[in-house]
C-alpha cells in the first residue's frame, strides 16, 4: 500500500479544520500543513492532530500550495484546504486507490455548502477538482485567486467515487466581502498577465456568467440560495472587469 502526505494551506481556518483533520484519520499517513501566519486558534488544533505546521508568508494561493508540496515527505499526494472535508465515501475511495493506484492523478466532485445549504447545481456541483497526485506529475496552475493542479502532458488521470465536502460562505455578508477581496486579486493577476478589459467584456461577460449558471446548469433547482449565487456570479465577473479596466486606464 502507498503512503500518502496529506498537504493543507491554511489562514485563519478554526471554523472547519477540526473537521478537516478528523477526516484524515486512517487515510493520510502524513499530514503537512502550511499557514500564513493565522492569529485564530489554527495553530493549536493543528499540533493537537500532531501534524507538521509550518509558517510561510502568503504570496499567493497558486505559490503557497506549490511550495507545501516540495515539503511532502511521501510520493503521494492529497491536497485540501482547511475548510474541506472527506466524505465517507470519498474516504473508501481513497482508501482503495491506496492499494491499487493506476493513474497519474484523480479527480474528485466538491461538494459546497453555501449558508447552511449543500448547493447542487449551477457552477458549483459537480464542482471537478484534481486533489489526489503522484508528486511531480503537475503543478498548480491558474489565475490568482483560482487554482488547479494541472498533470504534465501526456499523464492519465481517473475519477474518485464520492464527495469532497466544502464549507463556502457562512452568511451573504461574508459572501460580499470574498468576492470583493477576490475579484481585486483577480484583476491585478489578469493585469500582469497583459490580459485587458474592456466596455464590451464589462457588459456581456457578467450576463453569460448568469445566465449559464443559472438557466444552463439548473441554478434555479437551488431556490433562493441558487438565484443569490448566480446573481453575485454576476456581480463578481462584472466588478473584475471593471477593476482590470480601471487598472489599465491608470497605467495609461
Amino acid at each position: 500500500m502507498i503512503k500518502l502526505s496529506a498537504v493543507i494551506i491554511t489562514y485563519n481556518e478554526e471554523e472547519h479544520l477540526e473537521k478537516c483533520l478528523s477526516s484524515l484519520k486512517g487515510i493520510a499517513d502524513e499530514i503537512i500543513v502550511l499557514d500564513s501566519y493565522s492569529t485564530d486558534r489554527t495553530a493549536e488544533i493543528c499540533k493537537s492532530f500532531n501534524t507538521t505546521f509550518i509558517q510561510h508568508k502568503f504570496e499567493g494561493y497558486i505559490e503557497q500550495k506549490n511550495h507545501a508540496l516540495s515539503l511532502a515527505k511521501n510520493d503521494y499526494i492529497l491536497s485540501l484546504d482547511g475548510d474541506e472535508v472527506l466524505s465517507e465515501d470519498l474516504k473508501t475511495s481513497i482508501l482503495n486507490i491506496k492499494s491499487n493506484w493506476k493513474f497519474d492523478g484523480y479527480f474528485v466532485n466538491r461538494l459546497n455548502n453555501y449558508c447552511g445549504q449543500w448547493i447542487k447545481h449551477s457552477d458549483w456541483y459537480p464542482d471537478k477538482k484534481l486533489r489526489l497526485f503522484k508528486k511531480g506529475s503537475g503543478e498548480w496552475k491558474g489565475i490568482n485567486p483560482h487554482d488547479c493542479y494541472v498533470l504534465k502532458k501526456g499523464l492519465k488521470s481517473g475519477k474518485l467515487n464520492g464527495d469532497l465536502l466544502h464549507w463556502m460562505y457562512r452568511d451573504y455578508s461574508e459572501h460580499n466581502q470574498k468576492i470583493e477581496d477576490f475579484t481585486t486579486i483577480a484583476s491585478e493577476a489578469y493585469f500582469k498577465l497583459g490580459i485587458k478589459s474592456s466596455v464590451w467584456k464589462i457588459i456581456y461577460r457578467p450576463f453569460w456568467s448568469f445566465f449559464k449558471a443559472y438557466f444552463l446548469r439548473l441554478g434555479f433547482l437551488d431556490g433562493i440560495n441558487g438565484l443569490i449565487i448566480c446573481v453575485q456570479t454576476y456581480h463578481g465577473t462584472f466588478l473584475k472587469y471593471i477593476k482590470l479596466y480601471r487598472l489599465w486606464k491608470t497605467k495609461r
